[in-house]
């Protein structure tokens, strides 16, 4: 065991644990890495390295290691393909196995939780160090009423108040520990990985804006390149003191220290503590460097070999010696950790005296500093050599001098890159696959760049170093996605008036993103018998729908007008204050995107209504066209689908229902004709009345404030009851529009659907343009055999014709494959109305085919026989719209 009697900070000697290692069992305590306590416990080789197979050892103490990376099963099942070894928090009854640099993807999906979080504040402080800890103290002092967020790597245990003499969470200053940086992005937006304190089962995501953020991200120690320094035994000089201190881990017992700078004169004085002699301190700045290395059987560090520099700065082979050692600490320097500064589109420079790249200026967002150790502050570094690289002893051999240690990459895949004609250090690190690993260079990076440097005859800041990427450390994707899985894959929205279609015994579908009633089934009824019954009714009397979900869309500016002619097929700019106007919305392919109907509200505003499932995709459509291709106009979209919910009172009796909840209201066809609208109360409530009709009925759609839909629903219902009013849902609504012809965008269109195949041509202008109209002036845009839209007769007025159904000639030999396809079935439902089942259907040349009769087959065998007729199979004259009756009380017919 090298395990210390005493010490060890983040250690409780009163709480041991055990765990297991590639099947062998090993002591611990609470607070351990999986790293600290292999190394207490002897396993000095820990993993092989991904291509040369070569064994490896714990080379750091933090995130930058390459070498130790583990697969992990925490207790109660749930696995991790690939971790580093010293950021794994041990728990009692953990499992870990050696990877060579390969992980491996798990079967069953992980039973963690994994939120995200969002926070805003003035202050975000990255780095729970003493300098991070004493950026957020001064921030919270300079304005106490600033929310500051310091975001810690530490552990709970280890940065808790008092260790790092942060305030508590609360008074003034929020501490997240656990918590890294992974990436820093534009305008103060920041994406943070927070582990909870059992690891890897559990984490969170936040997603932080900041108006200032101070960078305490710290500095790591780099290596020095030389002939198989990848043994095990070999780390940073500055990992060996984090166990002893932290840990109260002896790393070895016979130790060589190889440095550049006077960091490494504590690590002494460390290891003299834990009792670990010093054999020899190679100081590259007294002329003396460590060329090799020796192994024993086991790939184990056993020897140092050490020689002067000669003149010409190659070792003196003359005078080599070998020391006797089981471990050797390396310290080139320190690199502040200027990822996230870079990654802000901060610019670096390289330091001369500290030999390394430091903050510079700040990017864009200006609210951005460095401070401590992440700014190029390294107290105690002293003068640092010039030494990135040492030669080897004999010929021209760099196959063992390993740069990135994670990657196999060593100086001869540099030198062979170099020689290639390679250049910028990004096409090289894609040649050599140096920084390309989960570690992304953070030992390697810098000095890849510097024996570039030295090889192209340039200056390291000339050279510089590759594109800094988020994430900062490696993170899963399921803390990405959070819990976006199963039910939670995707929101789920509800309307204000969700409860109240349970409280009916509504059966759901999902449109979009919405749970809307497909239809209110009474006990013992189908979902055809439910259909039947809402649509008669809404035919015959009155029913209601829960409408709240169409797409609601608010346009301002003095160009409002303008934007929507351009939008739109028809025209807008001339639709009068008060009216509405159903309008077409197609691509630059000059293919039907969306419908709806878009109401003037003033001379600057209208309210524009999209479909259900398209209404985010319509806002992205506008704003790309308001912001890249149009920003001269003075206009501006916002969405307002949640500010309203719309109740549709639909049928014959529908004016009086309305006439009820809005008293005065003028509710006549002559005071209140068809595509209008009107500020109304209704049932109490302030909002807005439409005369639109999505089912040829006369119809009413009443829009109140969303926190009022519930109210009014229930308003509606008591209102229509003398009248025998009757709640329905999306399927007798698809029947209802079908028996009308009105198109469904994404049902009777497929994104190669025109206006003219629909039978809009009526709705295309011909004197302005809009977006799509050239297309459609294509040749293909205008063949006469593109499918357009009909209505289909069964022969059979009880055969239902499946959705979806290819449709033929009524001669066609079926058993000649393949068959000629003459179109197919979009919607097809049966209809109260009719007495009988109908459909709508795309068909080459459909409406020069009313009249002709074609054939559905059927999968599994037999046919349908359909007769082709105008889309519009119920009430072709719109007399209905209006609400006429007849002199028995009745619609009229």
């Amino acid at each position: 065991m090298s395990r210390l009697a005493t010490g060890g900070s983040r250690i409780d000697r009163a709480r041991p644990i055990t765990f297991e290692f590639d099947g062998v069992a090993y002591p611990a305590f609470v607070g351990d890495t999986l790293a600290s306590a292999l190394l207490a416990n002897d396993v000095t080789v820990v993993a092989t390295s991904i291509y040369d197979g070569r064994p490896r050892g714990i080379f750091s103490a933090g995130p930058e290691e390459p070498n130790a990376l583990v697969g992990v099963e925490w207790p109660g099942g749930t696995t991790e393909s690939m971790l580093r070894a010293t950021e794994v928090e041990l728990l009692d009854g953990l499992s870990a196995w050696p990877l060579a640099g390969r992980g491996r993807l798990e079967a069953e999906v992980a039973p963690g939780r994994f939120d995200h979080r969002h926070a805003h504040v003035e202050v975000l402080v990255i780095g729970g160090g003493a300098s991070g800890s004493a950026a957020a103290i001064a921030a919270h002092a300079a304005n106490p009423d600033d929310r500051v967020l310091l975001l810690d790597a530490e552990p709970e245990s280890v940065g808790a108040p008092g260790g790092s003499g942060v305030p508590p969470s609360g008074a003034g200053i929020e501490r997240l520990p656990a918590t890294t940086a992974l990436g820093v992005y534009d305008h103060g937006y920041v994406t943070a990985a927070q582990r909870h304190p059992t690891p890897r089962t559990e984490g969170r995501l936040w997603h932080i804006r900041a108006a200032r953020i101070v960078m305490a991200t710290g500095a790591t120690e780099r290596p020095i390149v030389f002939a198989n320094d990848d043994r095990p035994g070999i780390m940073l000089a500055s990992a060996a003191s984090s166990y002893i201190a932290g840990y109260g881990v002896r790393p070895g017992t016979t130790a060589v220290i190889f440095t550049t700078n006077d960091t490494t004169d504590p690590v002494a004085a460390d290891l003299a503590t834990a009792g670990i002699a010093l054999a020899e301190t190679v100081d590259a700045r007294r002329g003396e460097v460590v060329v090799d290395t020796l192994a024993d059987d086991a790939g184990r560090l056993r020897a140092v070999r050490i020689a002067p520099l000669d003149a010409a700065g190659s070792p003196d082979e003359a005078r080599v010696r070998e020391v006797a050692a089981d471990l050797l600490l390396v310290s080139g320097g320190w690199n502040p950790n200027v990822a996230l500064w870079s990654q802000a589109r901060g610019t670096l420079r390289f330091d001369d005296a500290l030999q390394a790249f430091v903050p510079d200026k700040p990017g864009p967002f200006r609210a951005l500093e460095a401070t401590g150790r992440a700014a190029g502050v390294i107290a105690g570094i002293g003068m640092v050599a010039l030494t990135w690289i040492v030669p080897p002893l004999t010929g021209d051999d760099w196959s063992t001098h390993y740069v990135d240690l994670q990657r196999d990459a060593t100086a001869a895949d540099l030198r062979r890159a170099l020689g290639a004609g390679l250049q910028s250090i990004e096409h090289v690190k894609r040649y050599t696959t140096i920084g390309t690993a989960a570690d992304q260079g953070k030992t390697s990076g810098v000095v890849a760049s510097a024996i570039a440097a030295s090889l192209l005859g340039q200056e390291v800041g000339a050279v510089g170093v590759p594109t800094y990427r988020p994430p900062l450390i490696p993170v899963s994707f399921a803390q990405l996605a959070g819990r976006d899985r199963g039910l939670l894959l995707d929101p789920t929205r509800v309307t204000p008036i969700h409860d109240a279609h349970v409280a009916l015994g509504a059966v759901f579908e999902d449109v979009g993103q919405w749970k809307r009633p497909r239809y209110y089934p009474k006990p013992g009824e189908s979902m055809d018998d439910a259909v039947l019954r809402e649509g008669s009714a809404t035919r015959s009397a009155v029913g209601v729908m829960d409408a709240s979900t169409l797409g609601k869309i608010d346009i301002q500016g003095p160009d409002a007008g303008v934007f929507l002619d351009r939008v739109y097929t028809n025209t807008f700019s001339s639709l009068k204050v008060g009216s509405c106007r159903y309008g077409l919305m197609c691509r630059v392919d000059g293919m039907v995107f969306d419908d709806g109907v878009t109401s003037r509200l003033a001379d600057d505003r209208f309210h524009m209504t999209t479909t259900t499932g398209n209404a985010a995709a319509v806002l992205d459509h506008l704003e790309e066209w308001i912001q890249t291709e149009w920003p001269d106009l003075r206009v501006r979209a916002t969405s307002v689908t949640e500010h309203w919910a719309t109740v549709a009172v639909v049928g014959p009796r529908a004016r009086d229902v309305v006439a009820t909840l809005a008293p005065d209201l003028d509710v006549t066809a002559e005071g209140f004709p068809f595509m209008t609208w009107r500020d109304a109360v209704v049932a109490g409530i302030a909002g807005r009345v439409f005369r639109i009709s999505f089912s040829g009925e006369l119809a009413y759609e009443l829009n109140v404030p969303s926190w009022y839909g519930r109210s009014l629903w229930e308003a509606v219902l008591a209102a229509g009851a003398p009248h025998g009013i009757t709640p329905y849902g999306t399927e007798a609504m698809h029947v209802l529009r079908a028996e009308k012809g009105y198109p469904i965008i994404g049902q009777e269109t497929d994104g190669t659907t025109t206006p003219q195949d629909l039978g809009m041509d009526g709705l295309v202008s011909k004197k302005k343009d809009f977006i799509g109209r050239r297309s459609q002036r294509r040749p293909d845009s205008v063949r006469p055999d593109r499918k357009q839209l009909v209505g289909l007769l069964p022969v059979d007025p009880d055969a239902l014709l499946p959705e979806g159904a290819q449709l033929v000639a009524l001669d066609a030999d079926l058993t000649r494959v393949p068959v000629p396809m003459l179109g197919h079935v979009t919607s097809s439902y049966r209809s109260a109305a009719l007495g009988r089942t109908f459909a709508l259907a795309m068909i080459k040349g459909g409406r020069d085919r009313i009249g002709e009769r074609l054939l559905a087959p059927m999968v599994g065998g037999g046919t349908i026989e359909v007769e082709v007729t105008g889309s519009v199979v119920f009430d072709p004259e719109n007399r209905r719209r209006d609400g006429e009756l007849n002199e028995h009380g009745q619609p009229a017919t």
